[in-house]
């Protein structure tokens, strides 16, 4: 497997040889990278007083990762605080807290057991813009290291309080009903899937006077299934609740920044509707029409679209990324954004995916409604995601495909076509997403209608003019 290096950090897998997968030797490269560049951002001269923070997910290689990451570190002269196993989301918050330069959060995300990854933050705590990482990758490529003299190594601390402040702060939150949530008497069932999902949210639940059951609850890092939070991996907890006594399923990545409900009936809420629900919420209880803003990424359902119109409001997308969706969020002003894949972002918060506050956020909305998790679902449009790919030779010119499916549809009265990220085709009733991949030679075709059969449609009637392109 090669090692992925984007604008957001590295990742691979562990074990191999050296360039073809993430090795101590390329965590070091990297970790010395952004330690330069971190340096350059803050307009000191040298990493001395520089200040990092470092957490890490629950994954099997993440203590080998982490001691190598830290010792780095030091060795280029910064201060390290380890806060331990920790959420993305709150190793974000971490670097607000501790007031750090920066921070790296050792985590796959959603990829299998044998992956992990260095996710990149600045001194807000945010990921890396665009331009940001390039200068990484540069500065990685042209191994251009400075190490620090003897007497100038970094120190290192550690501090694992930030679990329990980052809960503080979304208990803290204006739009935190903790008095409904804790009259309502909730039960839940929850798959944590043997990472730090199992430390926090019992934590969580505990401040919210919430009945739960964990399910994968011990931080092993041997996940018990695909990690990835779709209906074909959830299988063991949909069938915990078909058995009846909970109120609500939640599933968590391994990072805890992505969320999926079930409904009390054990069918999926829908992973694209956790931040349609969540922004429903948020944007019944703005008081100015100025604030009833929102944003997701391309590829996510037309339902978020709907919500905030019906709230009189304004939606905007983005390109897919994190960071295109929060730089969309602030040139807008979005009260709530994210994207399909469970990813809430309350900027009332902080900028960055947060499984915690989508929790607070959802359980707030559903004591206030007095409704179950089904009857909140059948509020909503109803619509379905297909998602296809087009396999491609290496040498093809995908930007060229997508600039003729462009022009094709340019001409279509009934589409609106975007080219912010590939090309996007909007029809009244339905669209399609082709967007390459940054590491395979694939273009992936995402499309949504009203149904799984129109969609599917939809995304193959594309794929075709791709595949007669090719073939003239």
């Amino acid at each position: 497997m090669t090692l992925i290096k984007s604008i957001s950090g590295i990742r691979g897998t562990i074990g191999g040889r050296t360039g073809d997968t993430l090795n101590p030797l390329d965590i070091v490269k990297f970790t010395t990278a952004y330690a330069k560049f971190i340096s350059k951002k803050s307009g000191r001269s040298g990493n001395s007083g520089l200040k990092i923070v470092v957490g890490r997910d629950g994954r099997i290689s993440g203590e080998m990762v982490k001691n190598v990451v830290c010792g780095t570190l030091m060795g280029c002269g910064c201060d390290v605080l380890n806060i331990g196993y920790a959420t993305t989301p709150t190793t974000e918050l971490a670097v607000r807290m501790a007031q750090a330069d920066g921070g790296i959060i050792i985590t796959a995300s959603h990829n299998p057991r044998q992956w992990n990854a260095l996710k990149l933050l600045n001194s807000e705590g945010e990921f890396l813009t665009a331009a940001d990482g390039a200068e990484v990758l540069d500065i990685a490529a042209r191994e251009d290291f400075d190490y620090a003299e003897v007497d100038q190594l970094g120190h290192y601390a550690e501090d694992f309080s930030f679990d329990q402040r980052h809960i503080d702060s979304v208990l803290q939150l204006e739009l935190a009903d903790l008095k409904a949530i804790r009259s309502r008497k909730f039960r839940v069932c929850v798959d944590t899937i043997n990472s730090v999902g199992g430390i926090i949210l019992p934590k969580l639940f505990d401040a919210l006077d919430v009945s739960y059951e964990i399910l994968n609850s011990a931080c092993t890092g041997d996940f018990a299934h695909n990690p990835e939070p779709l209906e074909k991996n959830l299988h063991g907890i949909m069938d915990k609740m078909r058995q009846g006594g909970f109120d609500l399923g939640i599933v968590v990545d391994p990072d805890v920044d992505r969320l999926a409900f079930i409904c009390e009936d054990g069918t999926m809420f829908g992973e694209e509707y956790t931040l349609v629900s969540v922004a429903d919420y948020v944007l019944s209880n703005q008081n100015t029409p100025s604030t009833l803003t929102t944003v997701s990424n391309l590829s996510s359902t037309r339902a978020l679209r709907d919500v905030t119109e019906k709230h009189g409001g304004k939606y905007f997308a983005a390109a897919v990324g994190e960071v295109n969706v929060t730089t969309k969020m602030k040139e807008v002003g979005a009260v709530i954004g994210g994207e399909g894949n469970g990813g809430v972002i309350y900027p009332a918060s902080h900028y960055g995916r947060d499984a915690l506050v989508g929790i607070v956020l959802f359980l707030s909305s559903l004591a206030q409604k007095g409704c179950t998790a089904s009857e909140l679902r059948a509020t909503f449009p109803d619509y379905q995601i297909a998602k296809n790919r087009i396999d491609l030779t290496p040498d093809t010119d995908v930007d060229a495909i997508l600039v003729k499916v462009k022009e094709m549809f340019a001409k279509d009265n009934s589409a609106k076509v975007n080219d912010i990220d590939g090309v996007k085709i909007d029809f009244a009733d339905r669209w399609v997403h082709l967007r390459k991949s940054n590491t395979e030679p694939i273009i992936r075709v995402y499309s949504e209608a009203q149904t799984m059969e129109l969609a599917d449609e939809l995304g193959k009637k594309l794929m075709q003019v791709v595949y007669d392109m090719q073939s003239k």
